[in-house]
């Protein structure tokens, strides 16, 4: 199956919404930054934010190349232009019909790719909570490599959530190609 990103826009914003489900997989997947209630007005926000020149994130929709169709999304955030250094985040396969099909990992190897290639970064790293597996053996895939553990750093329904941080440098990125 092949994917192409496209910058994310706003007429996707209820799209990427109807993807998630509760504050739990919003947690999960978007982070602390995140308010379940005001989603729509924090993506509409964060679109406005990649206006202009070398802006420090960067959302993208993944579609599918026959259809068209948006299936997923993926973002590369804080790009420090003097460091080199960006995060992937927010990576979903929004349609349970196209999870454990590779689209995730063609996301994550098109986003490196955008890092690496078009924006000449050194380095970039993601978190992951440690229950994740699927998601963890698809960034070990594509060439990531855990650096550590944030042990019981989120709490959510009285339960405590550890974070595995990975990361990625250009020369193992260029050496996997």
């Amino acid at each position: 199956m092949l994917i192409k990103l496209e910058k994310f826009r706003s007429e996707e914003i209820m799209q990427l919404v109807s993807w998630v489900p509760n504050k739990e997989f919003l947690l999960q997947w978007g982070g602390p930054l995140y308010n379940f209630e005001f989603m729509r007005k924090q993506f509409l926000n964060d679109i406005n934010e990649m206006i202009g020149e070398n802006p420090k994130n960067l959302m993208f929709s993944c579609k599918l190349l026959e259809s068209n169709e948006m299936v997923g999304h993926i973002q590369l955030l804080g790009i420090d232009r003097v460091n080199m250094s960006a995060r992937v985040g927010r990576v979903l396969v929004g349609d349970k019909k196209y999870r454990r099909k590779g689209i995730g990992l063609e996301m994550v190897n098109v986003i490196l790719d955008i890092a690496f290639n078009k924006l000449n970064l050194h380095r970039v790293d993601l978190g992951v909570f440690d229950f994740n597996e699927s998601a963890i053996a698809c960034y070990k895939k594509a060439g990531f490599i855990i650096e550590g553990n944030f042990r019981e750093c989120r709490k959510i329904d009285g339960k405590y959530w550890s974070l595995i941080n990975m990361s990625i440098l250009e020369d193992e990125y260029r050496s996997n190609k």
